[in-house]
């Protein structure tokens, strides 16, 4: 094996020389790529292309590639959770950054596009349902990028965070690409800070049948209250993940959701779907005007 390549076990291709879990070829993507958690949302982004040239799915990853207004967009699923956004962060890059014939590294760095369009929750009582929030960090109660070495932003929120909550690990927070963020009006898309939670029912102050030992302690999150006066907004499941392996990795990447559910209020969005359609129009067109 040359210096610097990447060994089998390391870099995984399929036999026809695809990256392991997308099953995508280096062609197979646009530079921009819009992700979703569910699978069923990528056809009802690919249900508003022109074109679509390439549909691909393995486990829960689907992937289409396709035109809008002329303009080549892939958008992918991830699935739920930052584990899943770690395996297609680090797949989309391995296409554009790594020769995969020779297992090298690129000299020439590619810079992809990552636009999340998902859903989630409000944290603070005077957001409406509905609302299309753009998240300008996150906080990853995960643990994901503590295995990458963690992240050049200054994490001191991080600590004042953890004090505060006494009992709860340490998070990280990853931040997003202002470039990126700067495509849609702040009229339109309300900005904030969003916690990503490694689960759904305990992690997010929920409890079914089993206890939640902090559930006391969830409402403090919508408390809390940073140095410059800024508020966390709202939590789910990937955005710390997408934003810090973004930053690493040399990528673009901002997040979008549309909000559901008020946690504070007890509510729920009666058209989830419409609201979510409604998002991904608009999210759209705003891309196409990219330059």
């Amino acid at each position: 094996m040359k210096r610097n390549e990447l060994g089998p076990s390391e870099l995984i291709l399929n036999p026809d020389g695809s990256v392991y879990h997308l099953h995508l070829l280096p062609e197979d993507i646009a530079p921009i790529i819009i992700t979703v958690g569910d699978p069923d949302r990528v056809k009802q982004v690919s249900d508003h292309f022109d074109s679509i040239e390439l549909v691909r799915q393995h486990r829960e990853f689907v992937t289409h590639t396709g035109y809008f207004k002329g303009k080549r967009i892939t958008v992918i699923s991830t699935g739920i959770g930052t584990d899943n956004v770690d395996i297609v962060l680090n797949e989309l890059d391995a296409l554009v950054n790594i020769d995969l014939k020779t297992r090298l590294v690129k000299e020439e760095h590619t810079s992809l596009t990552f636009v999340r369009l998902g859903t989630s929750g409000a944290l603070q009582r005077d957001i409406p349902l509905g609302t299309w929030l753009l998240s300008e960090s996150a906080f990853g109660y995960d643990d994901l990028l503590h295995f990458y070495g963690g992240l050049p932003n200054d994490q001191s929120e991080c600590e004042l965070l953890q004090h505060y909550l006494e009992g709860l690990p340490l998070p990280y927070r990853a931040i997003y690409s202002e470039r990126a963020a700067a495509h849609f009006p702040e009229n339109k898309y309300k900005r904030g800070h969003t916690l990503t939670m490694p689960g759904f029912y305990a992690p997010q102050g929920r409890a079914l049948r089993l206890s939640n030992p902090t559930a006391t302690r969830f409402s403090r999150f919508a408390d809390f209250i940073f140095r410059d006066g800024g508020r966390l907004t709202n939590l789910e499941m990937e955005t710390a993940g997408l934003y810090g392996l973004s930053q690493i990795l040399g990528h673009d990447a901002v997040s979008i959701s549309a909000l559901l559910a008020n946690r504070m209020n007890g509510e729920f969005h009666p058209d989830p779907s419409g609201v979510v359609n409604e998002m991904i129009e608009d999210a759209l067109n705003i891309i196409h005007d990219w330059d």
